[in-house]
């Protein structure tokens, strides 16, 4: 059990640095007053943004084989890399 814990919070830990919502969350705390507040409501989104991920992944698992989940997730994140290097995003 440790060590699934430990091995999520890394690969969510490396995901996240220098991602796009980590670059918002530095503006957002460039313009505010309050540092807190910005870490409070990112963490909170992080949050419910992982619970989702984990409810609905662990739906789909029974459905769909693990191997064509993660297929597309890479053509996703392949498709959204490209929209962003060409400014379509």
């Amino acid at each position: 059990m440790l060590k699934t814990i430990i091995t999520t919070f890394f690969l969510v830990f490396l995901a996240e640095l220098g991602d796009k919502t980590q670059l918002s969350t530095m503006i957002l705390a460039s313009r505010s007053g309050s540092k807190w507040h910005i870490f409070i409501g990112s963490a909170c989104a992080l949050v419910l943004s992982s619970l989702l991920g984990v409810l609905v992944g662990s739906v789909i698992n029974r459905y769909i084989p693990q191997f064509y989940i993660q297929a597309g997730s890479g053509f996703a994140f392949l498709i959204i890399g490209i929209l962003l290097i060409s400014g379509k995003i």
